[in-house]
C-alpha cells in the first residue's frame, strides 16, 4: 500500500519526512568526522615517521653500514606511504560521500518543500470549496424561510376581508418573490455541492494521493542513496588495502633482510685498531741473583721482572681520548686501522676536491677561448684572476695530498703483517730520518691519553745507577720528558718537562711507556712525550717492528 492511502495525514508526514533529512544530515556529519580522523592520523603517522628519520650527519652514515638500520628505514619509508593511504581514505569519504550528500541533500530540501507547497495549496483550495459550498447552504436555508414567511402572510393576507386587493396583491407578488430566490439559492446551493464533492473527490483520490507518491518515492530515494554511501564507506577502506598490504610487506621483507652475522662483522670493520695483541709472557726467574759490579756502566735486567698480575691489567688500559674534540689533524690519536680508513677518506674527500677545481678550470679556460675569438662576447682577462684563484687552491689541495699520502705511508707500514703474530726481541728501530724531537713535537698536538704512532728512534745512552732490591719491576732504561704530561686518567703519572724518570716497562705498540718515580709512584704516560734511553742487555727490551 502507497502513501496515498494514509488519507489526511499530511501533518504527520511533513515530520516524517524532515526527520527523515536530519537523519542523512547526522550521516553526512559521522562521514566527515572519520575523514578528519584518518587526517589527523596520517598527520600523525607521517610526523612519527620523519621525527625517526636518521638525521643528516656523520652518524647517518655509520648506521647505513648496519642490516637492522637500514631495515628499520625502511619501515619508516613504508609506514609514511601507509599514512598516505590513510589521507586517500579521507580524500574519498569526502569527495565520494561528503560532497556528494551536501548537494544531495540541498535537492531533497527543495524537493520536500515543493510537494508539501502543493499539498498546502490542494488543502486551500478543498477548505475554500467548502466555504462556498456551506455559504450557499446557508443562503438556500435563508431563503425558503423567508419563502414560507412571505406565503404565510400573503394567505393571512388574501383570508382577511378588511385588506384592500392591492395589499393582497402586493403580498402575493412579495411571496412569489420570495419563492423564486429560494428556487435560485436551491440551484446555487446544488451547483455548489455537486463542484464541492467532484473537488474533495480529486483531492482525496488523485491529488493528495499523487504529492504522498512523489514524497514516497523521495523518501525511498534518500534511503536508497544513504544505503549507498554505507557502502562507499566500506569500499573506500577497501580500495587501500592492496596498498596497506604492501607497506606492511615491505616492512615485514625489510624485517626479514636483517643479517645479524654481518651487522657484528661490521663492528669489526668499524673498530679494529690494527695493533698487534701482546705476546706470551715469558717466565721470570726470581731465583737468580741480580748480578752487577760497580764498574760497569749499564744495568742488568736478570731479576725482579714484573709479575704476570700487575702487567695484564694495564696492557690497553689508556687506550681513550678524553678530549671529544676532532684531534689532530693527522688522526694520530686513532689506532692505526681506524687511523688509515680516516686519513684514506681524507685523501678521497681532497682528490673529489681537486676534480672540482680543475673541472671548474677548464670551463674557465674555454670560456676565455671564446672571448679570445670574439671580443664583443667579452674580456678574456676578466677570467684570470678567477683561474690564478683556482690555480692556487689546487696547488694548495695538492700540497694536503701529499701530506695525507705521507701518513698513510707511514701508518701502512708501521702496521703490524697479519702473518707476524709474535713479538720481536730488539731495541726500536728508527723508522724514518725524522729525529725525535721533531716527532715528539709533532704529536705534542694530541690530546692527553690519545693514542700515538711516532716511535722514538733509539737512543742507546747507557747510565750507572742504584736502585732498591726491593722494588716489584726492576728499571729497564730512563726516560726524559720533552713536555708536561697532567696524567689525569686512572693509571698514569703527571710528569714536568725536563724531568728524568725510571722506565720498567717500554712501549708496546699502544702509544704508552711505563715509569718510575720512586718507590710509590709510578704509571704510564704518552710514549711521544719522553726521549727513552734504554739498557741494551735489558731483557724488557722489545718493541713491534
Amino acid at each position: 500500500r502507497g502513501w496515498g492511502t494514509v488519507g489526511d495525514q499530511f501533518d504527520n508526514l511533513e515530520k516524517h519526512t524532515q526527520w527523515g533529512i536530519e537523519y542523512l544530515e547526522k550521516y553526512t556529519k559521522f562521514v566527515k568526522e572519520r575523514s578528519e580522523i584518518e587526517t589527523s592520523y596520517a598527520k600523525q603517522i607521517r610526523n612519527l615517521s620523519k621525527k625517526y628519520q636518521p638525521k643528516k650527519n656523520s652518524r647517518e652514515e655509520e648506521e647505513s653500514k648496519y642490516t637492522f638500520c637500514r631495515a628499520f628505514l625502511t619501515t619508516l619509508n613504508e609506514l609514511n606511504d601507509y599514512a598516505g593511504q590513510h589521507e586517500v581514505i579521507a580524500e574519498n569519504l569526502t569527495s565520494q560521500i561528503i560532497s556528494e550528500l551536501s548537494r544531495y541533500l540541498a535537492e531533497l530540501k527543495a524537493e520536500r518543500k515543493s510537494h508539501f507547497h502543493d499539498g498546502r495549496k490542494a488543502q486551500q483550495h478543498v477548505e475554500s470549496s467548502w466555504k462556498q459550498l456551506e455559504s450557499s447552504k446557508r443562503r438556500f436555508e435563508r431563503d425558503c424561510k423567508e419563502a414560507d414567511r412571505a406565503q404565510q402572510y400573503f394567505e393571512k393576507m388574501d383570508a382577511d376581508i378588511n385588506v384592500t386587493k392591492a395589499d393582497v396583491e402586493k403580498a402575493r407578488q412579495q411571496a412569489q418573490m420570495r419563492h423564486q430566490m429560494a428556487a435560485d439559492s436551491k440551484s446555487d446551493y446544488s451547483t455548489y455541492l455537486q463542484k464541492f464533492n467532484q473537488e474533495q473527490n480529486e483531492h482525496y483520490f488523485t491529488v493528495i494521493p499523487n504529492i504522498f507518491q512523489k514524497l514516497q518515492e523521495m523518501e525511498e530515494k534518500r534511503i536508497e542513496r544513504i544505503g549507498v554511501c554505507m557502502k562507499t564507506f566500506a569500499d573506500v577502506d577497501r580500495q587501500v588495502l592492496p596498498i596497506v598490504g604492501k607497506c606492511l610487506d615491505g616492512m615485514t621483507k625489510a624485517a626479514e633482510s636483517i643479517e645479524p652475522k654481518t651487522d657484528s662483522q661490521q663492528v669489526v670493520e668499524s673498530y679494529k685498531s690494527g695493533f698487534e695483541p701482546p705476546g706470551d709472557v715469558e717466565f721470570e726467574d726470581y731465583g737468580q741473583a741480580m748480578k752487577r759490579t760497580a764498574s760497569e756502566t749499564s744495568l742488568s735486567r736478570e731479576t725482579k721482572e714484573k709479575p704476570v698480575s700487575k702487567s695484564k691489567g694495564k696492557l690497553w688500559p689508556f687506550i681513550k681520548n678524553k678530549n671529544k674534540g676532532s684531534g689532530p689533524e693527522d688522526f694520530s690519536h686513532l689506532p692505526p686501522e681506524q687511523r688509515r680508513k680516516k686519513l684514506q677518506g681524507k685523501l678521497d674527500d681532497l682528490n673529489k676536491d681537486i676534480q672540482k677545481e680543475m673541472d671548474q678550470r677548464d670551463a674557465l679556460t674555454k670560456m676565455k677561448d671564446v672571448y679570445v675569438k670574439n671580443p664583443q662576447m667579452g674580456d678574456p682577462a676578466s677570467v684570470d684572476p678567477r683561474l690564478s684563484e683556482i690555480g692556487q687552491n689546487i696547488e694548495k689541495l695538492q700540497f694536503e695530498v701529499q701530506k695525507f699520502e705521507g701518513w698513510l705511508a707511514e701508518v701502512e707500514e708501521r702496521m703490524p703483517s697479519k702473518s707476524d703474530t709474535h713479538r720481536r726481541s730488539g731495541l726500536y728501530e728508527t723508522q724514518n730520518n725524522t729525529t725525535v724531537s721533531n716527532n715528539c713535537a709533532q704529536d705534542r698536538e694530541s690530546p692527553d691519553g690519545s693514542y700515538t704512532e711516532e716511535q722514538n728512534s733509539e737512543t742507546q745512552v747507557k747510565f750507572d745507577d742504584e736502585f732498591d732490591d726491593e722494588e716489584t719491576l726492576p728499571t729497564i732504561g730512563t726516560c726524559k720528558a720533552l713536555y708536561p704530561f697532567e696524567g689525569h686518567n686512572e693509571g698514569t703519572i703527571a710528569v714536568a718537562e725536563g724531568e728524568l724518570l725510571y722506565v720498567i716497562e717500554e712501549d708496546k705498540g699502544d702509544g704508552w711507556t711505563r715509569v718510575r718515580r720512586n718507590e710509590e709512584e709510578e704509571g704510564y704516560v704518552p710514549t711521544s712525550y719522553v726521549e727513552v734511553f734504554l739498557e741494551t742487555n735489558a731483557k724488557g727490551a722489545m718493541t713491534y717492528i
